[in-house]
């Protein structure tokens, strides 16, 4: 089926591919790590979320978040029956994911980047506070507590609102598009790591898709292949969203690129 591009999706096509040209060009560069550790740690917060919410949504109760160095993480929360399980394990990878194309519908919605970013801004601090600390604290797991989580909570948030603050509009609009493809791009990566983990022949590793085993008796493998196809689906479908035209409604125009008008 031939895929086209709406004239108006123009600009903010060249903005995603400029901002994904440069995260994949990120990979080959000694080092680069550094400057994308933070957008690593910022998934990592988004994925632990997404768990969290999963939890809360099939009502049971999130005991603790915590983020590692290294950006693991892990989401404690009370285990509830086998359909529950199963949706707070896969909330990970694929919250990611709907996060990622969520901000990339947003900004070709002209939804202002200033208002997502201090919404994300606004998320990671709660996640920090109310299950980073307050909960932990609460409930008397003080184990649970996390310096790391605490920092990289409170500089990502700060992070966020100062861009939202101090940058210009077109700088903003891109830095939305770059947290969204770094969002996406790590989920893949995620997932493609924790399909080389799901294999019979790996280590046995803690990994989401082996909650899933535990919970099911169903091969960790078969959910990674799962959790692979429903993101691929996912983006697919964002992607021919992102693609529609939007006549008669008002266009992005704080964008880096600017689409010529025809003569």
């Amino acid at each position: 089926m031939k895929f086209n591009i709406s004239r108006d999706a123009r600009p903010q096509a060249m903005t995603l591919l400029f901002a994904a040209a440069i995260s994949i060009a990120l990979w080959f560069i000694p080092f680069a790590e550094i400057l994308t550790y933070p957008f690593r740690i910022f998934v990592t917060f988004i994925h632990e979320g997404g768990h969290a919410v999963a939890a809360l949504l099939t009502g049971n109760s999130v005991l603790g978040l915590n983020v590692a160095m290294n950006a693991s993480g892990e989401t404690y929360t009370t285990q509830g029956g086998v359909f529950s399980q199963l949706f707070v394990s896969s909330a990970g990878y694929l919250g990611a994911t709907i996060f990622g194309a969520l901000l990339l519908l947003l900004i070709r919605r002209t939804v202002a980047a200033r208002l997502v970013l201090l919404g994300s801004a606004g998320l990671i601090l709660a996640l920090t506070l109310i299950y980073g600390l307050w909960e932990p604290i609460w409930t008397g797991q003080w184990g649970m507590l996390s310096p790391f989580t605490l920092v990289a909570g409170a500089l990502l948030a700060v992070g966020l609102f100062a861009v939202a603050r101090f940058a210009s509009a077109r700088v903003a609009t891109f830095f939305v598009s770059f947290l969204a493809v770094q969002c996406v791009l790590h989920a893949l990566l995620d997932l493609k790591t924790v399909f080389f983990l799901s294999s019979p022949f790996a280590p046995r590793v803690p990994t989401d898709a082996v909650n899933m085993y535990n919970a099911t008796g169903i091969p960790a493998i078969f959910w990674a292949v799962m959790w692979v196809g429903i993101a691929f689906v996912i983006l697919s479908v964002a992607m021919r969203a992102y693609a529609v035209s939007r006549e008669h409604k008002t266009v992005q125009q704080d964008l880096p690129f600017d689409d010529p008008l025809d003569v």
